[in-house]
């Protein structure tokens, strides 16, 4: 193997794993939203239980591994003297946006957003018939829009049933704190889930590079790339998930621990069977979805549709935006070779330190952290005096019906009692 082309993998090998880092401090933290906001979790034990939860995770499923090393990209049609370097530029552009929307706070996917940049990459540096299309629209595009509302719809079920069977009855406690210990236990499977997705794509990144330079035959991750990136991920959500935790007053002040609870479920529910069937997901989105979901399952609660449009917009852009820095970055490794790659990481190293320098003047820490899950809780407005419940509207009926009886009871009372005080009538003289 050339000097310079093992230059270009290490220097890949160590992007791909600085993006893992990127995804745990941008997507991590979403599954610690509801459980901060409800009060189950402290902030900084929360963020601590995801980090450990993503580690453990990230050894349970190779499949979305294996959905990247061997599926999106055609690698076969592409020389190995290239390969190598469309992924880094690939990869510069995923790091790009996924560092730009963590500083301004917006919603995207780091999923979405590394594909976007090695599918932009591959098409300015080899050619569109290296990207293999039909995986991309039936194991990226098409969960990107079921998987949301399929959460969403359990969410919705999850938390009708929850106030159904909690429901409070005669001014009686109905129980309803109880879910505060439950979504202790649901937040770590989202946790849990998301090591088993997300940790899973860098791992499928580094494989298919291990196998372009013919250091591997199988797409199946080595050890020492599934510890390196469970390790990776799992730091990334300790150290920087508090900017992604954000203001959580300000979106989620109104999630009640039974929807909290039900999100959480369906949310966790939604990745482990995606991840089972090598779906690669994008936590946010279907977390998003969730959110949504069980905020409508409330009663009295209508979608403010301006909000969900604003969070869809930013999860249609990641794609195309990812995409275009990944293709810029190919198109100077397409100009100038090997030269390309040394200015694509002089920028990367740029843009990284200035958006790293930049937050520093806006510092986010567990005394002012939320969550941009948290803009899908503003999507959903819920009434603060909900109308009553059919239970309710029936037992309203009857206490008026009653009262009703009382009234007229009392009336025939005093009817009887004003009579009897007049005295007898006279029959005639004595």
């Amino acid at each position: 193997m050339e000097t310079a082309t093992i230059i270009v993998v290490v220097l890949t090998i160590a992007l791909a794993l600085f993006f893992d880092f990127t995804n745990g401090f941008h997507d991590t933290a979403n599954a610690m939203a509801t459980p901060i906001a409800t009060g189950a979790l402290k902030p900084k034990v929360a963020v601590l239980l995801a980090a450990v939860l993503n580690l453990v995770g990230a050894f349970l499923s190779t499949e979305v591994a294996k959905t990247i090393s061997g599926g999106i990209i055609n690698e076969g049609d592409i020389a190995s003297s290239i390969l190598p370097a469309v992924i880094f530029a690939g990869l510069i552009g995923a790091i790009t946006w996924n560092m730009i929307t963590w500083l301004l706070g917006l919603p995207s996917s780091s999923s979405h957003a590394l594909f976007g940049g090695l599918i932009g990459a591959t098409i300015v540096g080899v050619g569109a018939t290296a990207v293999n299309f039909s995986v991309v629209v039936s194991k990226v595009i098409l969960p990107a829009v079921i998987a949301p509302l399929t959460a969403g719809i359990i969410a919705f079920t999850a938390t009708k049933l929850a106030y159904a069977i909690t429901r409070r009855y005669d001014s009686k406690p109905d129980g309803r704190d109880g879910f505060r210990v439950g979504q202790i236990f649901t937040s770590s499977l989202v946790a849990l889930a998301h090591g088993t997705n997300d940790a899973q794509k860098t791992m499928g990144v580094i494989t298919l590079l291990l196998i372009t330079v013919g250091l591997q035959t199988s797409s199946e991750p080595q050890l020492w790339v599934i510890v390196a990136c469970a390790v990776t991920i799992a730091l990334g959500t300790y150290m920087g998930g508090w900017r992604i935790i954000r203001t959580l007053g300000k979106g989620l002040t109104d999630v009640k621990p039974a929807q909290g609870f039900a999100a959480e479920s369906s949310t966790a529910s939604t990745i482990l069977a995606s991840s089972a069937l090598g779906f690669a997901l994008s936590t946010t989105q279907v977390a998003s979805g969730s959110v949504i979901g069980s905020g409508l399952g409330r009663r009295g609660s209508q979608v403010r549709w301006r909000t969900a449009g604003r969070i869809m917009v930013g999860w249609i852009l990641t794609l195309p935006a990812a995409g275009a820095v990944g293709a810029f970055a190919s198109l100077l490794v397409v100009w100038f070779g090997f030269w390309g790659i040394a200015i694509d990481a002089v920028l990367a190293v740029v843009i990284i330190l200035g958006l790293f320098l930049r937050s520093r003047r806006d510092q986010v820490n567990a005394s002012n952290a939320m969550s941009e899950v948290a803009d899908s809780g503003k999507a959903v407005k819920v009434k603060r005096n909900p109308p009553p419940t059919r239970r309710q509207r029936a037992l309203a009926r009857k206490e008026a019906r009653r009262l009703a009886a009382d009234d007229a009871a009392a009336k025939r009372e005093a009817k009887a009692a004003e009579r009897s005080a007049r005295g007898p009538k006279s029959g005639g003289r004595p």
